[in-house]
């Protein structure tokens, strides 16, 4: 897949390429790099959102790439997630995992978001350069929602390596190997829980393995896999873009530095700002489909980009503009319709304590580098940094 048809990557401002993107068309044909046919690239507002909850584009990778040759190994738990499926298969997977992420849910972990967030300021050094996406960013999420899947502490770290290759563009010997590390190790540890079971959100799901669900072992495994990736990767992400932005916008920074009770409100307009995930995963047309205006043929990629979209001056005046008086809670950065992130309820409670709890303790952090200096992750889907080095 060309730069071209995936947007921008790896550039510390994009946005200037996807609104002369937009100014074009909102719907325009670009070379995709699968079986050597376009796909189809979104940046519209109104046009993403209506991409995403429309039936007619598949997101059921299996079919697409049935019967074409390919030199990727990724592990099927990987390939063929509920993330990569339709309707029913997706709704019945979806609703075994949703009550564990709903609000209420999720009010539940926050005191333990809080203990860990303060653990790992605890060890910020005071007076000399900090990583902020290695000090607090990474290992945040992965704790977090290592201990709603019952994932044992020393198992952790390298959990964490296999998901962030799952994510490396340009290496897909990596993103495979990493594949079935990360499936192996949770067909392990899924043996070893059900000879010796808990109470985590996994062990709940091996229960359901039996019920009238019937989940299969793959499907078991493979929500596994996606929880764990998914459940960190993208709030990782968003971690280091909302505090790049504040850092970037002084003004915002003392308003929320000074009433942090406002910092729930603002994260919209942060996600909005500078979106984690810049790509909704893959789909694909079943049929032929008329969007903005433009004829898409049927069985051809779409590829619709969420940061392009929440920069639309069309549903949001002024768009590169920070305003955290902004109404922006219908930004895309969780996606929308039936593949909505499940997760959106926790990356949120772990968005408002983590800069809670880092403004309130460190008042005085800044950048400790130009921001010209600062290096991003050279991934397709998720736009983040590689490093956020701060001083406190």
């Amino acid at each position: 897949m060309t730069d071209s048809a995936q947007g921008p990557r790896a550039l510390p401002d994009p946005y200037a390429t996807y609104a002369a993107t937009r100014s074009l068309c909102p719907v325009q044909s670009v070379p995709s790099g699968v079986g050597g046919r376009s796909g189809y690239l979104v940046t519209g507002y109104a046009e993403a959102r209506e991409a995403l909850r429309d039936s007619r584009l598949s997101k059921d990778t299996g079919a697409f790439f049935a019967g074409k040759e390919s030199r990727r190994r990724l592990h099927p738990a990987v390939a063929h997630t509920m993330l990569a499926s339709d309707p029913p298969r997706h709704t019945r997977l979806r609703r075994l995992v949703t009550k564990a992420f709903t609000t209420g849910a999720v009010k539940e972990l926050r005191p333990f978001i809080a203990r860990v967030t303060d653990e790992l300021l605890d060890q910020w050094p005071v007076g000399e350069p900090l990583d902020f996406v290695a000090r607090l960013a990474v290992p945040l999420p992965v704790i977090v929602i290592c201990q709603l899947l019952g994932v044992p502490q020393a198992d952790r770290s390298a959990v964490q390596r296999w998901s962030a290759e799952l994510f490396a563009a340009g290496e897909p010997e990596v993103i495979d190997a990493a594949s079935h590390a990360m499936a192996g190790y949770m067909t392990d540890l899924i043996a070893a829980k059900r000879l010796d079971p808990g109470n985590s959100l996994l062990d709940r799901l091996i229960s359901a393995r039996d019920g009238e669900d019937r989940l299969s072992e793959k499907e078991l495994v493979s929500l596994a896999v996606l929880l764990l990736a998914a459940g960190h990767e993208t709030t990782t992400n968003a971690l280091g873009n909302a505090l790049l932005t504040l850092l970037q916008h002084p003004a915002a920074l003392d308003r929320l530095r000074d009433d942090p009770d406002q910092i729930p409100a603002a994260l919209d307009e942060l996600l909005r700002f500078d979106s984690a995930v810049s790509m909704a995963t893959f789909r694909f047309t079943t049929e032929a489909v008329t969007l903005g205006g433009t004829e898409i043929p049927a069985g051809v990629p779409v590829l619709v980009a969420l940061g392009a979209a929440n920069r639309d001056p069309a549903r949001f005046p002024a768009p590169d503009h920070l305003d955290l008086d902004r109404d922006a809670a219908a930004h895309l950065a969780f996606g929308h319709g039936i593949h909505r992130c499940i997760g959106a309820p926790l990356a949120m409670a772990e968005g408002e304590i983590a800069l809670r709890v880092v403004l309130t303790r460190f008042p005085g952090i800044r950048l400790a580098v130009p921001p010209e200096r600062l290096e991003w992750r050279r991934t397709r889907l998720i736009r983040g940094l590689a490093s956020l080095p701060v001083l406190v």
